[in-house]
């Protein structure tokens, strides 16, 4: 129902009284109304890789700058390993193993080390050190070598499959299950696995995911990944070493090597294909590529796809792509409001230079967005928290990230009880005359 026609005037009349009253008030405080100033104008494969499918993401950064199918899970062969290198080195770290820890070869590994993949011919009962296996591992993916780790962290396969699995939840892995350590066919491994059906699979992006965190965690996984060449030592029934050469053939030196390649592993069965997670670094910057079911190029080189595939990857992020400092540690993004301080505002800074990827050539598609804190009091010190800042960016993130804080620039002292009494009285009259303007277009 329409308000009578003299109520209307009559809130009219009130409103432009009030409005009127603010607008002299503001002025005289050093307020200004809104009104007194003028408002501003207002593929599906790229990169044809024919593979199953692709990711490649900047590894401090962690933006996801190409992916084909990168969730749909799918068999990682001995990409499976990267999980056990990140628990071994884990358990080391904490403290739970020791390089030089021996490990008693139990009947499990010995069955690997007779003719199932790649191995290093482990016997049943003989003793090899951590850094034995865990170089036989990264190195020459060595089956028997990881199921003995495997026990030596766990206690057993099955308990250390459950903490592999537990580890990927926390990780964020949601397209990845475990049912053994190292990735070989689960169907072959009776009666040492009862797989019902089961097997492992994982997605790309659950790869980078995971060999980001190798990276972040235990950075230590490079200095055995980019082991070229290895031998695995004598033991007591045999007298040869086995010479072991990486099977990730972009390492310096190898076939399709590739500048600045130092991991991390590889993967092949018949399902699978040929897959690798590639990580290379130049200059500033280090990615890592994912490559699952390549095909099998011809003899003599069926391994050839995957690795032209992760330089197609590598090339494309290198050549299109750079870090690039998008807030300098310092420098002030604006004023956050400070109430009862002897200044109104504090600048807001990030203590760090925020470095994030950007397109060359297209820099302005990343930009930094912040939000100051809400009802910040004085007295304000330098360091303390008073906002955050968002990098927007055309390239997701491959994780979760929290926002950057944004930290307080200088001091900011209490005001003496006069100047907060007179900013009172000012806030009252501008929320009066906010109110009044609200009244006004309503009516």
């Amino acid at each position: 129902m329409d308000k009578p026609r003299s109520v209307r005037n009559a809130l009219r009349r009130l409103a432009r009284t009030l409005v009127l009253i603010g607008a002299a008030l503001g002025i005289l405080l050093g307020q200004h109304p809104a009104w007194a100033e003028s408002a501003p104008p207002s593929g599906p494969d790229p990169l044809r890789l024919n593979v199953r499918s692709a990711i490649l993401v900047e590894f401090e950064s962690g933006r996801v700058l190409y992916a084909y199918n990168a969730e749909e899970p799918l068999p990682p062969a001995s990409m499976t390993k990267m999980m056990t290198e990140y628990l071994v080195l884990k358990a080391v770290r904490e403290g739970k193993l020791r390089w030089d820890d021996p490990v008693t070869i139990g009947a499990y590994p010995a069955f690997l080390g007779k003719d199932k993949g790649s191995r290093v011919f482990l016997e049943e009962g003989e003793t090899r050190t951590v850094r034995e296996l865990f170089t036989a591992m990264a190195v020459y993916s060595a089956n028997d070598a990881t199921a003995a780790l495997a026990e030596k962290v766990a206690g057993s396969q099955e308990a250390f499959v459950s903490l592999m699995n537990e580890t990927a939840k926390s990780l964020g892995m949601a397209h990845t299950h475990f049912v053994t350590c190292h990735g070989y066919p689960e169907e072959e491994l009776a009666p040492f696995v009862k797989a019902n059906g089961e097997k492992n699979v994982m997605s790309a992006r659950d790869a980078a995911i995971l060999a980001r965190h190798l990276l972040l965690d235990t950075p230590e996984i490079l200095s055995f990944t980019s082991i070229v060449r290895e031998n695995f030592p004598t033991g007591a029934n045999r007298k040869q070493e086995i010479a072991m050469e990486n099977w990730n053939k972009l390492l310096p030196g190898l076939r399709f090597a590739y500048e600045g390649a130092d991991g991390l592993k590889t993967g092949y069965t018949d399902e699978a294909k040929y897959c690798v997670t590639a990580t290379a670094k130049r200059g500033d910057m280090r990615l890592i590529a994912v490559v699952m079911g390549a095909e099998p190029a011809p003899d003599p080189e069926p391994d050839k796809n995957r690795f032209l595939a992760a330089h197609a990857l590598l090339n494309y992020g290198f050549q299109n792509f750079a870090r690039k400092v998008v807030a300098p540690a310092g420098q002030p993004l604006g004023d956050v409001p400070v109430r009862r301080g002897t200044k109104d505002g504090v600048p807001a800074v990030p203590t760090a230079d925020v470095v994030d990827v950007v397109p060359v050539g297209r820099e302005g598609d990343v930009r930094v967005n912040w939000s100051p804190a809400a009802n910040l009091f004085a007295p304000v010190q330098k360091g303390e928290k008073v906002g955050d800042l968002h990098v927007d960016s055309p390239y997701p993130l491959l994780e979760e990230s929290p926002d950057i804080p944004l930290v307080a620039g200088e001091d900011v002292p209490k005001a003496p009880w006069w100047r907060i009494l007179f900013a009172a009285v000012r806030d009252f009259f501008a929320n009066a005359y906010q109110l009044a303007l609200s009244v006004l277009n309503r009516a």
